[in-house]
């Protein structure tokens, strides 16, 4: 061994730091029901899910001493012992750099679920590229609350209703809800030309792939096709918006599109297929139109998730939100095209 004369040796980390060490983590309530696998990952954040499912398959975690596999479901006040792991040092410098906290507009909050209006450009949650999104920020904005999920998801550049769950039980009762399709979900879009009145319903099958690049993408496909999912939208119009040569805009319809299944970018493929993307689309769009309506003052995608009905996940009470079209949206249509009502809460029989 070289000693490099006036050098110091390596300061020694303390024992607290050498290394993890075993934990034992009591259910709470909140948490009561959930899968192991689904509990572990939760609390084990920046270990890859092939670390936790290897742990659980050698028996390093156990529910109150006893194995357990990945599927047991953990009950209030159990314990769950979990071995020593490292977590990888990109979580470590996320967690010494947190999200910024944030509010967003809030459409309905009580005990058990928050209704938010989300603006475009903010990424539900962190991934893919994105360091945090809505619920990052959100629960760094309110520490003090113990459990904080999203219940559903919107793209990035979609603005509107989403929803957060404020209890575990809220949380499974309102995914129940979008899987089961108890729910109704419309969105406003503006498309290129002239929808026609009697295209109500599309029902063709979606495929998703991935570019050279690795991002995803979707396209129609056949019924036969092993990998396509059934996906269901219905459309109706709302406004017609003539053609103006003078700004070089084409005719361009004002839709109220709801989904029936829930599948990637749905809505965006099923109207470009027809022959109508939505404006600002940069996925699916026309590009060379996109950029016409930029210079007008258009600078996002044109869509919007302005009506969620749903049963309360605590009273059963059927519920309708609504969020108005944001301003940069509502400033681009004429009056008449852009009334999407104020947000409120409202029964879905309330006259319109």
């Amino acid at each position: 061994m070289k000693h490099i004369i006036g050098a110091k040796p390596p300061a020694a980390r303390p024992a607290a730091e050498s290394a993890p060490a075993v934990r034992q983590i009591a259910v709470d309530a909140d948490s009561s029901g959930q899968r192991l696998d689904n509990f572990l990952l939760r609390h084990l954040k920046g270990v890859p899910k092939t670390h936790v499912y290897r742990i659980i398959r050698s028996g390093e975690v156990r529910i109150n001493k006893g194995r357990a596999q990945a599927d047991s479901r953990v009950a209030e006040g159990d314990l769950v012992r979990v071995p020593p792991v490292r977590v990888s040092e990109r979580m470590q410098e996320k967690a010494a750099n947190p999200a910024p906290g944030r509010e967003f507009p809030v459409l309905l909050e009580d005990e058990h679920l928050i209704a938010l209006d989300k603006p475009a450009g903010v990424a539900v949650h962190g991934g893919s590229g994105v360091s945090f999104g809505v619920i990052e920020q959100l629960r760094q904005a309110r520490p003090q609350a113990k459990f904080l999920e999203l219940v559903h998801r919107l793209d990035r550049e979609t603005s509107g209703i989403l929803l957060v769950a404020k209890k575990r039980s809220a949380l499974n009762h309102l995914q129940d809800q979008f899987r089961e399709r108890e729910t109704g979900k419309t969105y406003l879009a503006l498309v290129q030309g002239a929808w026609p009145a009697r295209l109500k319903v599309i029902d063709q099958p979606l495929h998703k792939y991935l570019l050279p690049d690795g991002e995803r993408r979707v396209r129609v496909t056949t019924p036969d096709d092993p990998d396509g999912m059934r996906s269901i939208t219905l459309v109706r119009v709302r406004s017609h918006w003539a053609a103006q040569p003078e700004r070089g805009l084409p005719t361009m319809s004002l839709l109220e599109v709801t989904i029936k299944t829930g599948r990637t970018h749905q809505i965006r493929v099923h109207l470009a297929s027809q022959g109508h993307p939505i404006a600002g689309d940069d996925k699916y769009g026309d590009f060379d139109w996109n950029k016409r309506l930029q210079k007008q003052g258009l600078r996002r995608m044109f869509l919007h998730a302005w009506r969620l009905q749903f049963a309360h996940p605590a009273t059963a009470e059927r519920l309708e939100l609504r969020a108005e079209l944001p301003p940069e949206l509502a400033d681009f249509v004429p009056a008449t095209a852009s009334a999407g009502g104020a947000a409120a809460l409202k029964h879905p029989n309330t006259s319109e």
